[in-house]
């Protein structure tokens, strides 16, 4: 199991790298109406929602201000759960908001966790590179 340990740093990389990147693919998509666009993406909520995607996606991809965009990101999608997705049902599974369960807890997860040894927080010495351990006594 040790030997797994060591491509921890890494792995987390690309796992933020790849959620990040298509969290900011649905910024696109009420922005800018790329991949699709959404309908009804003209409502001035929507279109802050579109922002804090878009930004936020790309700087948890990069690892830029992490921990404070895994917030507003966070947030963001617990509030899109319970204003668009709760009222049609309690599961997710079927009121489809998986994905918005899914972003919320990624991201609150990335807020404890940190950036990682691979980021641009950790290239400028912002973030402690490395998660607090529990202690053993």
């Amino acid at each position: 199991m040790s030997s797994l340990n060591r491509l921890a740093d890494p792995v987390y990389c690309i796992m933020r790298l790849i959620v990040g990147l298509n969290f900011a693919s649905h910024g696109g998509q009420l922005l800018f109406g790329m991949f699709g666009g959404m309908p009804g993406s003209n409502s001035p909520l929507l279109q802050v929602c579109g922002w804090i995607c878009l930004i936020g996606g790309f700087l948890i991809a990069f690892g830029l201000l992490t921990r404070l965009a895994a917030f507003i990101s966070s947030g963001t999608m617990a509030v899109a759960y319970f204003m668009v997705h709760a009222p049609r049902g309690f599961f997710p599974i079927v009121n489809k908001g998986e994905l918005a369960v899914f972003y919320c807890w990624f991201f609150l997860f990335v807020l404890f966790y940190g950036p990682g040894r691979w980021s641009i927080d950790a290239l400028m010495g912002k973030e402690k590179t490395t998660p607090a351990m529990p202690s053993t006594g």
